[in-house]
């Protein structure tokens, strides 16, 4: 039989996704080319959100009624329990994260078809904080033993792969997570390490020296802050201040003024007054980000803030996010004309999505970079690294052209 997966939501349900398809082929299932070919869809569900738990639930019962056996996985399973089922009565089949994650084989099953890959160091997450379902859904946090990891990261390694992501709700919990950074810097073949996601109590002293010594640890930490009002952040359950975080990011780029960092914010938390939304918005101009993902709060189910009162208005949010929004390309524009000129060493991905005459990579602070391709001499293999050498900025990409070198 063939099968096909949908995958929603984050780079956890991405990773759960790669081993879910490596042990259907394991055990001789075909991977189907399309949806309409495909005789079982799999859906890999998100509930952190509720538009995001819509898509899945909606996806399915497409596809149910388009005839096709219909597996369910992820989050929204968890959340959902029977009522999944009432919801969706002709689903063949339904597991939740930590069901998948209970297989031995799973942690550690790929389908390596690049030079890029996921590795779970962590699942679960212990934070609760007050708006957030996923402690309900993934369960307690767990850590793989090291060895394991570093088992795993010598496999792809072997296998081609060039640049590992690490992952865990709260990656930076896990023991010894310097160490585990230096022993996979150490291993030939990986010439990239990123992780996520991070928090700021995570940014210790001995990080900041991985980040010194070790090159192939990328400089870009994507670190979550919410909101930049102490009040809030303290009715989220954030457990830091305002100074402690600030204090994060200028650790990070004390020693490297380039160093990116990117984060996420929630605009119209119960009760954030104009006076919280301000607090954000200053936040992030001293922080300067590189880039922020900004989310409108819905309340989800079974968290703490669902038990109030989601009192700002669908308006106000909208009016919040486009603030900083606006706010953010303003700010990336500035972050990134600082690079124009300098030349940024770029793990090339292959043709841009969006315009194939454009080739694309990502330096090391995770900043997209694009070049014109036209010349065959510029264009590269998919996996090498490209000197590229910056002519314009963008607020969300940098432009440049293949590093010329003297004769």
């Amino acid at each position: 039989m063939r099968f096909t997966i949908r995958t929603y939501g984050c780079q956890m349900n991405v990773r759960d996704s790669e081993a879910v398809e490596a042990l259907m082929l394991e055990k001789g299932y075909e991977k189907a080319e399309s949806e309409e070919d495909a005789d079982i869809v799999i859906i890999n569900s998100c509930t952190v959100r509720q538009k995001a738990e819509e898509k899945a639930i909606g996806k399915a019962g497409n596809m149910i009624a388009a005839g096709k056996q219909v597996w369910m996985i992820g989050c929204a399973v968890k959340r959902l329990g029977a009522d999944l089922y009432r919801r969706l009565p002709k689903v063949s089949f339904a597991a939740t994260p930590e069901e998948l994650a209970a297989k031995p084989e799973f942690a550690s099953a790929h389908v390596v078809n690049g030079f890029q890959a996921f590795v779970t160091v962590m699942t679960g997450c212990n934070n609760r904080c007050s708006y957030c379902i996923v402690p309900a859904v993934r369960g307690p946090e767990k850590s793989r033993p090291e060895a394991d990891i570093f088992a795993e990261v010598e496999f792809l390694a072997g296998k081609g792969v060039r640049e590992v992501t690490l992952l865990g709700q709260s990656v930076l919990r896990y023991n010894g997570f310097p160490r585990l950074l230096r022993r996979i810097a150490g291993i030939d073949g990986i010439e990239r390490i990123r992780f996520t996601s991070a928090h700021p109590s995570g940014c210790t002293d001995e990080l900041v020296e991985v980040y010194r010594d070790c090159p192939k640890v990328c400089r870009h930490l994507h670190l979550p802050v919410q909101s930049g009002s102490d009040r809030v952040l303290a009715e989220m359950g954030r457990r830091y201040t305002r100074a402690e975080y600030l204090a994060a990011v200028a650790k990070l780029r004390a020693f490297d003024p380039e160093f990116s960092v990117t984060t996420d914010v929630i605009v119209g938390y119960p009760g954030e007054t104009e006076e919280d939304f301000e607090a954000t918005r200053s936040l992030m101009e001293e922080a300067q980000f590189d880039n922020a993902f900004v989310f409108k709060y819905s309340p989800r189910p079974g968290t703490r803030s669902a038990l109030l009162a989601d009192d700002v208005s669908t308006e106000e949010k909208e009016r919040r996010d486009q603030v900083l929004l606006a706010d953010q390309e303003r700010r990336g524009q500035k972050r990134n004309d600082a690079l124009a000129g300098s030349v940024r060493e770029v793990l090339v991905e292959g043709p841009s999505k969006r315009n194939p005459d454009r080739w694309s990579g990502r330096d090391s602070g995770n900043r997209i970079v694009v070049w014109d391709a036209d010349d065959p001499a510029s264009r590269r293999t998919p996996g090498e690294f490209a000197r590229i050498k910056i002519l314009e900025a963008h607020p969300q990409i940098l432009v440049g052209e293949i590093e010329r070198r003297s004769p």
